[in-house]
């Protein structure tokens, strides 16, 4: 027969009350969150990235090559780390070329003083927070390879390249420690994203670029000791809820650069901002970008 069974009719009738009111409207379905607007953002280039699963969610000239400023030392703290037997407490002496460097090149420093002996662990916090390129120097010195100074640098620049190479950053290229170079020191937002998502998997690493400021007590010359104090040059970790580091950059071929992450309700975003017009307006660029990679 072509009628409705009794179940069916029942079961009709169920449905057909569900999606009327007593009112006698009918109920919409909920409806879906709107997809963010993608920000507009002043830096040439941008990137940011699910940490969690490598999802992208956001690009701006992402693959072009440009200079990255003290970016770069994600890279120097990325090579020191991954260094077999890294003995963290491991003493450093500071040696006159280093803050020769730093004078010569007016270069930002960690104002580490010639004759002390600072450790591993020290430098890392000094070539991170203050964005020192004297610690920069040293850590090169310490763990290239060589019977001269050049040599070692120039062997720790080159595992550098080698750590790009092997991570895949297919748009990079080192020829300094600290960003400082001679025209080939280069990435991209999405090859420094990438660079700075490995590198917080060295919990040392997470430890240092989250630290707002730190006191260090150093060894110096005489024997005795004096104390260092550093404070960190990104102001996400004040002024962005979440916030875990990761490194400012700038300079006359670079502009303002930032590479940044943040974990909100265990999800945690990394990005990056190349070229950007100034100082404030990095960190307002970066904020930008990560409200809208955790809204995605």
């Amino acid at each position: 027969m072509g009628g409705i069974s009794g179940a069916s009719r029942v079961t009709a009738v169920t449905v057909l009350a569900g999606a009327v009111t007593a009112a006698g409207a009918v109920v919409a379905p909920a409806a879906q969150a709107a997809t963010p607007a993608k920000p507009s953002i002043t830096a040439k280039g941008g990137f940011v990235m699910d940490r969690g699963n490598g999802k992208t969610l956001y690009t701006k000239a992402a693959d072009t090559r440009r200079s990255t400023g003290s970016t770069t030392k994600i890279m120097t703290a990325r090579v020191v780390l991954a260094q077999k037997s890294l003995n963290l407490d491991a003493k450093v002496t500071v040696q006159k070329a280093y803050s020769d460097y730093i004078v010569s090149k007016n270069a930002s420093s960690a104002r580490l003083i010639v004759g002390d002996k600072v450790t591993v662990r020290q430098l890392l916090y000094g070539l991170m927070l203050p964005s020192g390129c004297d610690a920069a120097y040293a850590l090169a010195d310490h763990f290239g390879t060589g019977t001269t100074r050049t040599q070692r640098v120039s062997s720790f620049i080159g595992k550098m390249n080698t750590t790009a190479k092997s991570l895949g950053l297919t748009n990079t290229h080192f020829d300094s420690f600290d960003g400082i170079g001679k025209g080939a020191n280069y990435s991209t937002p999405r090859d420094l994203s990438k660079l700075a998502s490995n590198a917080l998997g060295y919990s040392t690493f997470r430890t240092v670029v989250k630290t707002k400021s730190t006191q260090q007590k150093v060894t110096t010359k005489s024997g005795g000791y004096r104390y260092m104090s550093w404070t960190n040059t990104n102001k996400l970790l004040s002024g962005y809820t979440g916030t875990i580091g990761v490194k400012t950059g700038s300079g006359p071929e670079a502009g303002y650069c930032l590479v940044f992450a943040a974990t909100r309700n265990g999800r945690t975003v990394v990005g990056t901002v190349l070229a950007d017009s100034s100082e404030t307006q990095r960190t307002t660029d970066a904020k930008k970008l990560m409200d809208y990679g955790f809204a995605r």
